[in-house]
């Protein structure tokens, strides 16, 4: 998590901006221990963003992928699989969402939206997620789960 805080409403227009890739390049799907780091941009150029997609090295279906904005400040992040506690003590189990929260960064989560239907496709998972994080021009990623 960065130590840099920006507003709420600043983070809300960020999340809520349309994201476009920056070219045509195909990325693969990372795999067992892998990431993916591809960049987008806003319609207007102004803002830069990074889609972030790291897949477990033990369990496969173990993945993080996440929305930034100026390279270090988390907008949203989905785990699928493991355990969070938030700040103020209550915990979640299994897939979990962070959403940016002024003055605790991504450090809160939140149960997973129901518009993610299948958390154990991870190709699914990824598009789902970018829909969520406003990516109206998706990067191109081909390639399976391992």
């Amino acid at each position: 998590m960065s130590d840099i805080i920006i507003s709420q409403s600043e983070a809300d227009e960020l999340f809520a901006m349309e994201k476009v890739r920056i070219d045509e390049r195909t990325h693969s799907f990372p795999q067992i221990s892998g990431k993916l780091i591809i960049p987008l941009r806003s319609r207007d150029g102004r803002e830069k963003f990074l889609l972030d997609v790291h897949i477990g090295h033990i369990e496969l279906k173990k993945a993080h992928l996440q929305n930034r904005a100026r390279n270090v400040i988390i907008l949203a992040r989905l785990d699928t699989m493991g355990k969070h506690t938030n700040p103020d003590g209550n915990s979640l189990t299994g897939s979990h969402l962070h959403l940016y929260r002024e003055g605790y960064g991504d450090r809160w989560a939140y149960p997973v939206p129901a518009q993610f239907t299948n958390l154990a496709n991870l190709l699914l998972t990824v598009d789902e997620f970018m829909k969520y994080c406003n990516i109206v021009e998706a990067p191109i990623i081909q390639g399976s789960c391992v």
